[in-house]
């Protein structure tokens, strides 16, 4: 098969491939700075805050001390319905992993049609994603995860990823009927996970075929990550479909007229 992509384009692509995933610096930092300003804004609305130290950086770090495991999942559903509605959130989104998504995906690209967010706190059990892979419930193999963090993320306050080079361990486990449970497979798979420290103002581009998840958060500050699906218009669907799930969002003018074109009917 002939290969016509640039030195630049070989590198990123056989990152992915090697490691699963790829961690990049976000280029528009405008753009990241004006979806997190989004989030404070629709935190102020809900929550009067405690603490006198105000900065971005310390609400999100410390919603902990203003909103309890008890209601967190109601917080999180009106801050992500609220920012949901914004005009311009899908946009900017997009426009930060853009560079990477035309060289891993191509350029005419489907988007989820809202953004997911995640908000652990310290020491809550209740905001666990055990190990899983998104095919595995119905996603399609031909889409990948967008991840970015609002806040720096390391360590029990970030998540894991099972790389590639041992992805045969996982298949030999599932054949194995003692192990009744993802927590019993974690376990058995668990030195050989990788866990993905990401910084404020970087972006994570992943392969959902890849087991992932995430534990407890011990540390002192919570977690807030955002994460969007994005595919290949033309590429195969599984269970979310284009107008259910996903939206095309730049669509060319050659396959616009394409889905048009009727042949005509010659006698």
């Amino acid at each position: 098969m002939s290969n016509f992509l640039s030195e630049q384009e070989k590198t990123i692509s056989q990152k992915f491939e090697k490691n699963g995933f790829l961690i990049h610096k976000i280029l528009d930092l405008k753009a990241l700075e004006k979806i997190r300003n989004i989030f404070i804004e629709a935190i102020k609305k809900n929550v009067k805050m405690k603490f006198s130290n105000k900065s971005d950086s310390n609400i999100l770090n410390q919603i902990h001390s203003n909103v309890g495991s008890k209601n967190l999942n109601s917080f999180r559903l009106k801050i992500i319905d609220q920012v949901n509605k914004n005009p311009n959130i899908r946009k900017l989104y997009y426009s930060l992993a853009k560079p990477y998504l035309d060289i891993l995906i191509g350029n005419e690209i489907s988007m989820q049609l809202r953004i997911n967010l995640s908000i652990q706190l310290p020491n809550d059990k209740n905001s666990l994603l055990p190990l899983h892979s998104d095919v595995w419930s119905g996603d399609s193999p031909y889409e990948i995860v967008v991840w970015l963090p609002l806040v720096d993320c390391y360590k029990t306050k970030a998540m894991y990823i099972l790389p590639p080079n041992k992805y045969f361990k996982i298949k030999k486990n599932l054949l194995d009927k003692k192990i009744k449970s993802s927590d019993q497979l974690f376990k058995k798979i668990k030195k050989d996970l990788q866990w993905i420290k990401i910084d404020y103002g970087n972006i994570l581009l992943f392969n959902q075929c890849l087991p992932h998840g995430n534990i407890v958060n011990k540390e002192k500050e919570t977690r807030w990550s955002l994460n969007c699906r994005f595919k290949g218009v033309f590429t195969p669907h599984r269970d979310k479909k284009i107008g259910e799930f996903f939206e095309p969002i730049t669509l060319r003018k050659v396959s616009q007229l394409a889905q048009k074109y009727v042949l005509p009917n010659i006698k």
